[in-house]
């Protein structure tokens, strides 16, 4: 029986995360050609983590630039993709998620009629505004695809809702689980001196539709809660984009007990979420799933 080629394509570090187990889960099959393509729409970030769960891309499009603007990055994804696709020729691709690499290969494999399976699909604000342009890439990504791996039942309502064919649905909980327990049964380093005996709180915070007065708000509550638990200490992993960096910094340094520091590459982030008491984000997608015992926290 010939195999066949599945095409799993990642592009940013959250991708990376979400479709690792998905790719090793799919080595592992005699009937599976899996063949691994980076886009590097994120271009560290997403080598190591791929590199931290040793999977190596078998395709690389490298396809970052300085300062590209959204239009110039799915025109040039586009282009590339369409000539891997016409070369390679897969059975099928799997997609994660609702980045330019997403809405790109998407149609991309509409145009050479190659079947698409989306992961993590049916997520929705209902505002074409927020998240953007993510939203926007996962409503389009839905009409393309042909299986739809939903990680909630909330998900498969919102795409039965748009008319999505309930065959074509599978609820498969959130493959950013599977990767978390990968990755919290090894021995993690944070790499951080932080007090033991001080409660941590784990801050990420850089959402771009969060950009100018609501994201100088929430550093200013971040920073009125440290001033107002001063036995408490908080770590914040910085995100470089000089709209957060400069406002975080403004606005945090100064305080004592909030430690600001570079983003931490995945396994050391996995340590400190370990460490934490509770974490505060402004972003993330949902899965109901029975609480990790190190990690029955709220986040907020």
């Amino acid at each position: 029986m010939r195999k066949k080629k599945i095409f799993v394509v990642v592009g940013t570090r959250p991708e990376a995360i979400k479709m690792a187990p998905v790719i090793l889960a799919l080595k592992k099959e005699p009937w599976a050609d899996v063949r691994v393509m980076a886009t590097a729409q994120h271009r560290h970030m997403l080598d190591q983590v791929l590199n931290f769960f040793g999977i190596n891309p078998d395709i690389d499009l490298d396809i970052m630039r300085p300062n590209q603007t959204l239009a110039k990055l799915t025109a040039r994804l586009l282009l590339a993709l369409d000539d891997v696709l016409q070369a390679e020729k897969p059975d099928l691709v799997l997609v994660q998620g609702d980045t330019t690499t997403v809405l790109t290969m998407a149609l991309g494999c509409f145009y050479h009629r190659i079947p698409i399976g989306h992961v993590e699909a049916g997520l929705r604000t209902w505002d074409m505004q927020n998240p953007f342009p993510e939203e926007a890439n996962r409503v389009i990504t839905s009409r393309l695809a042909h299986w739809h791996f939903a990680p909630t039942e909330g998900a498969r309502q919102n795409l039965l809702h748009e008319g999505i064919s309930d065959r074509d649905i599978i609820v498969t909980g959130n493959t950013v689980i599977d990767a978390l327990l990968m990755t919290a049964a090894k021995d993690l380093d944070l790499g951080i001196e932080l007090d033991p005996e001080k409660r941590l709180i784990l801050i990420t915070s850089h959402r771009r539709e969060n950009f100018g007065e609501p994201f100088l708000n929430i550093c200013r509550a971040l920073r009125t809660l440290a001033e107002n638990n001063p036995e408490v200490q908080f770590l914040y992993p910085v995100h470089p984009n000089p709209n957060v960096k400069a406002v975080a910094y403004e606005v945090l340094e100064l305080c004592p007990n909030v430690h600001l520091c570079a983003p931490l590459d995945y396994a050391p982030f996995v340590a400190a979420m370990k460490c934490a008491y509770l974490i505060i984000s402004d972003s993330g997608g949902g899965c109901k799933r029975k609480p990790l015992p190190w990690l029955n926290r709220y986040w907020y």
